[in-house]
């Protein structure tokens, strides 16, 4: 992601993914909150749709760190 059209891109593909509870972007990164339904895979799958993909290095917890290209 290199701008806020991009950021609003990948929030707009995140927000509907079940189990998602908060999302916090900037550009090159996504935050996502979820109640542990929201998988990795669903995730990148999502960003995908927005024509994104997460770089290696994405944490598992309650709360994710993804880096976005």
């Amino acid at each position: 992601m290199s701008c806020n059209h991009c950021v609003q891109a990948v929030y707009t593909s995140l927000t509907p993914v079940e189990g998602v509870t908060g999302v916090e972007l900037g550009i090159g990164w996504a935050e996502i909150e979820h109640d542990g339904r929201a998988t990795i895979e669903r995730l990148r799958e999502a960003i995908g749709v927005a024509g994104y993909e997460v770089a290696a290095g994405a944490t598992e917890t309650g709360r994710r760190s993804l880096p976005v290209l």
